[in-house]
């Protein structure tokens, strides 16, 4: 009888003993053979040298492959999807090992570690990120969020300071979303921004904006691409709409619902630090057992312009923060190059580091060379470049974007296996 490995992989190589397995943890030295002979979507990886580096071209992940955590369904620009980290984190890594994310934005990776049972790090030098992941890593509970959302004091949140986000926002859910900023921010001076607190604070940040009523705002960009008050006005004019009445509590507590809903990431021991990818002393020297990280791509997003409103939320001016936005490539290489080094540092031997870098600029601009020419002189081993080549989600399609035409087509990965 055919074993389920047989069937996914297309029969063992009996002949060398070497039986590939879609949710195997392998050694450092298996693992690029299993990526030369995974073809469990029915494809055989295509393997083509460029410049001496090995292109390893296949379908790795899907969004048929796992039905990502509910958990992870918080916005945030140019994120990966969790099935990207969850591939390297059950192929390199066991329960109880380190994996890290230096720009961890959203939180994938190390949200995703927990749910795995690793060891989250994580880092960013928005220190909006570390608000959307830490309540995300031992939750509060369904009812603890109820009943901390019945103490917040809604009733008295009456009045509209900022009136030109009425562009968004009806004049009652206005002063629901001024009040509880203005609640939550008491707290956090007074050193009271529990878990609870936190979660509340999160979800609210990932409700502000959007296009449906789970939504705070009237019809709009998502919270992770906030158009600007005038844009707003115009998109109201031009769809003759007003901000309806929201119910902030509500909204809040019905998206919670949906977010707790499925197996939840806890974790023994984590650390976030808010610092830039180059300066992340905390780290103990070779601590992490693997790295997932997509850093940002050149001058591609403006990370200060789409996340104002959720700055403005939970008070951070974001022209203080230090987002790197490289438009030359060479300054990108070399602010690159401090973050491996670093990466260096940290990663234990025999490690890996899975530095993603998409496509940018049409695909004219190909930033694994870059990456690649990063790390010479590091005591990284460059394994390869992973292409995982997919079809655009629903996601994609709703900005207009045709598949294959423009926007990000594939996940390109440089491998890299500290030595």
């Amino acid at each position: 009888m055919q074993s389920e490995s047989d069937r996914i992989f297309g029969g063992p190589d009996l002949s060398s003993g070497f039986v590939p397995d879609l949710f195997q943890t392998y050694s450092s030295d298996d693992f690029p053979r299993a990526l030369r002979e995974f073809d469990a979507f029915g494809k055989p990886t295509q393997v083509e040298t460029v410049g001496g580096i090995p292109y390893f071209i296949n379908e790795y992940w899907t969004a048929r492959q796992r039905q990502a955590n509910r958990i992870q369904e918080v916005s945030y620009r140019a994120c990966f999807k969790p099935q990207l980290p969850a591939f390297f984190i059950q192929h390199l890594t066991s329960p109880g090992d380190v994996v890290y994310d230096p720009f961890m934005g959203r939180g994938t990776t190390p949200v995703e570690a927990a749910l795995h049972d690793r060891v989250p790090y994580g880092c960013d030098a928005n220190p909006l990120s570390r608000a959307l992941v830490t309540p995300r890593i031992n939750p509060p509970s369904l009812s603890d969020i109820g009943n901390r959302l019945a103490e917040i004091p809604w009733a008295s949140f009456k009045d509209c300071e900022h009136e030109r986000l009425l562009a968004f926002y009806h004049p009652r859910t206005l002063a629901q979303i001024e009040g509880l900023r203005g609640w939550m921010m008491q707290r956090s001076r007074e050193g009271r921004m529990d878990q609870t607190n936190r979660w509340i604070r999160m979800v609210a940040l990932n409700r502000l904006t959007g296009h449906s009523s789970g939504f705070l705002s009237v019809y709009t960009m998502p919270p992770n691409q906030a158009v600007s008050v005038e844009s707003q006005i115009k998109i109201n004019q031009r769809r003759g709409q007003t901000p309806p009445v929201r119910d902030a509590r509500t909204v809040i507590y019905k998206k919670s619902k949906t977010l707790l809903s499925d197996c939840l990431p806890w974790a023994r021991e984590c650390l976030f630090l808010t610092a830039q990818s180059h300066e992340t002393g905390e780290i103990p020297d070779n601590s992490v057992t693997l790295t997932v990280t997509s850093p940002p791509f050149l001058d591609v997003v403006n990370y200060e312009r789409d996340n104002w409103l959720r700055c403005w939320f939970i008070g951070v001016d974001p022209k203080e923060v230090r987002i790197s936005m490289h438009r030359d490539i060479r300054e990108w290489e070399r602010f690159v190059g401090r973050t491996l080094a670093e990466l260096a540092r940290v990663t234990r031997i025999g490690g890996y580091v899975a530095f993603e870098v998409g496509e940018v600029r049409g695909g004219q601009v190909h930033l694994e060379r870059s990456v690649i020419s990063a790390a010479a002189g590091l005591p990284f081993e460059i394994i390869g470049v992973m292409v995982n080549q997919q079809e655009f989600t629903k996601t994609a399609n709703c900005w207009g974007v045709a598949n294959n035409r423009a926007g990000t087509n594939s996940n390109r990965i440089v491998l890299l296996r500290r030595e």
